[in-house]
């Protein structure tokens, strides 16, 4: 099938809009990869200091013949999603022994869990987290000691903040090892309607915690599919995963021998082969357009909008809002999974999953077939789905056809004809807004704003019976120079009770919403934010504000916009606390949004 026009031209335009980051990019991991492996360039005394602690690997480190897997993990035991990674180094040592490799791990990366800070000062140092782990992963592999890289991470920042240290380290391949979704609990209907029952007063804490205990019940990913499970899909769109192994769930044995499988490759593909993939080669730009077809069709993250940016800078790719919004109206919505439908991830993945997705893609040309990858030159793998035989793993056909259709459609009968996300302008600036889950009556919301600067104000007005008409809430100086821009999901349930009451509602902010964003309309990651002194910043309490999706508009009905003062903010309260005094130099010289928020570059 001949590429589709639309993703011919955005990925034309990408590649032209890059041409000179991206050359210099290739040149300098070039010139990486031309003094070869790297071990052998240590003096005696460097290495015996990486192999001291190796025990039975010593001797094949030292010859330097076998390839020398690094790995770098997010462990922790705080996060369900990666708990199981507690037991991969030990499975990574003998899967690797097995094909005469070595495997050492490299340094551990932060973790944190958004879904515990929410609407608490640590979420300020969410995103900032990113470019930590960026950071801490270049640290671990500056040792220079690894012929290949294998990546243990699956939530919201930290395969973003992989993928820029992958990419930096783009001379050597790397290979994204997931742990897979939790099994599933409490469905999402009622746990949705749990919470908004307590954010109305109906019912007490106990209920909701017992709600919410019943939900996250277990080990591995929260099984919405918000930016971790965004994150385990792009990761397998952009030809870093093993095929089909993004939604296997942990602790089966299928997932075992996946991991295993996923070091065998790392093995496989360094220069000390015959097929080396160095993961700079992967990471062009169609590995990210692939990634932005993945995003549309099955109605993921917001947050990956600022991610996308951010990891493709690191290879030498510039990307722009622009890319998203014309992608998305040529990708339908072909699937529905909480929060824009009822089902988990699990439930998606046995209907068809990834791979039917992938399949119906290509067939109609919305992928780059063609895209390198860690399993081959071309997505044609990703077809498939692994099944385990005598303990090993082999690919067959998955399904061809959806299995669920309230989960997953065929691309010539999909839920929506657009992606749902759309890039909006206006006198207020840039942002986005995504609408597969909104009903259509409500892309377009035309009322008086009330503007505030902190969530809970939010929250204290809707408790004091405040909100009694149509209102677009605005809440500003919540970008990345302000406060580190973080999730107002907790504000969710609240704007979600206005609209199940008649109001029409809709967040405009500078800031971010959570991963599982739902059926309110919001404008979010305006820029210039108010912190730089954005229009966003001249809101007054009254002013009409129009935000039309169908347009891609957003823009405030006021003549003297231009001759007001900006507003300001006390921000003091954001500088401390919590660790967050420890970020002041990121906030200081933090990008826009529009650019990926990115204290790096």
């Amino acid at each position: 099938m001949a590429l589709h026009p639309t993703i011919a031209r955005v990925t034309d335009r990408i590649r032209a809009r890059s041409a000179a980051a991206r050359g210099l990019y290739l040149d300098r991991i070039g010139q990486a990869v031309s003094k070869g492996p790297v071990r052998g360039h240590l003096a005696c005394g460097n290495q015996a200091h990486a192999y001291a602690a190796m025990g039975q690997d010593k001797d094949a480190l030292a010859a330097a013949q076998a390839p020398n897997i690094g790995v770098v993990t997010a462990y922790n035991d705080m996060l369900s999603a990666h708990q199981p990674y507690e037991h991969y180094p030990n499975l990574i040592r003998t899967a690797a022994r097995r094909v005469g490799a070595t495997a050492q791990v490299a340094g551990g990366v932060p973790a944190m869990c958004d879904g515990v800070t929410q609407g608490q000062p640590g979420m300020e140092m969410s995103l900032f987290s990113r470019d930590v782990i960026a950071m801490a992963a270049g640290i671990a592999l500056s040792h220079n000691t690894f012929d290949a890289a294998l990546y243990l991470g699956v939530c919201d920042k930290i395969v973003p903040g992989l993928i820029i240290a992958a990419a930096t380290f783009g001379h050597i391949p790397a290979v994204f090892v997931p742990a897979g979704p939790m099994t599933s609990g409490l469905p999402n209907e009622e746990k949705s309607r749990v919470r908004n029952a307590f954010a109305n007063g109906e019912v007490g804490r106990d209920a909701l915690m017992a709600a919410e205990m019943a939900s996250y019940h277990g080990i591995g990913t929260c099984t919405f599919y918000g930016t971790a499970n965004t994150n385990q899909m792009l990761m397998e769109f952009m030809g870093l995963h093993l095929p089909g192994s993004s939604f296997v769930n942990p602790g089966t044995p299928l997932r075992d021998a996946l991991t295993a499988a996923a070091v065998e490759r790392a093995a496989a593909i360094t220069a000390l082969g015959n097929d080396f993939r160095p993961a700079g080669d992967i990471l062009d730009e169609r590995a990210y357009v692939n990634g932005i077809v993945g995003l549309m069709a099955t109605g993921g993250s917001t947050n990956l909008i600022l991610h996308l940016p951010a990891m493709a800078r690191a290879s030498g790719v510039l990307l722009d809002l622009a890319d998203f919004d014309e992608i998305s109206q040529s990708v339908p919505l072909m699937a529905k999974v909480y929060p824009n439908g009822m089902a988990d991830v699990n439930a998606f993945h046995a209907a068809g999953g990834l791979g039917l997705l992938m399949r119906e893609l290509m067939d109609a040309g919305l992928l780059h077939a063609d895209a390198k990858t860690v399993m081959g030159d071309g997505l044609a793998a990703y077809r498939m789905e692994p099944k385990l035989t005598d303990g090993r793993i082999a690919w067959a056909l998955g399904a061809q056809e959806t299995l669920n259709d309230k989960i997953i459609r065929p691309i010539a009968t999909p839920f929506a004809a657009t992606g749902g996300l759309k890039q909006l302008s206006g006198n207020l600036g840039r942002g986005v807004i995504k609408v597969s889950a909104v009903a259509p009556e409500r892309h377009v919301i035309e009322a008086p704003v009330r503007v505030f600067h902190d969530q809970n104000a939010v929250k204290a007005a809707f408790k004091a019976g405040e909100f009694t008409s149509d209102t677009i809430v605005v809440v500003r100086f919540q970008g990345p120079q302000a406060n580190g821009m973080p999730e107002l999901h907790s504000l969710t349930p609240t704007l979600s009770i206005l609209q199940d009451r008649g109001l029409k509602v809709a967040l405009v902010t500078d800031g971010r919403m959570s991963g599982a964003s739902g059926k309110v309309p919001a404008a979010i990651h305006i820029s210039p934010e108010a912190a730089a002194g954005g229009p966003i910043a001249k809101l007054r309490d009254g002013d009409v504000v129009r935000l039309d999706a169908l347009a891609g508009t957003l823009t405030v009905l006021v003549a003297d916009l231009d001759q007001r003062p900006l507003a300001t903010a006390d921000l003091s309260a954001n500088a401390w606390g919590l660790g967050r005094e420890l970020f002041a130099a990121l906030r200081a010289q933090v990008g826009p949004s529009t650019e990926g928020a990115s204290s790096l570059y």
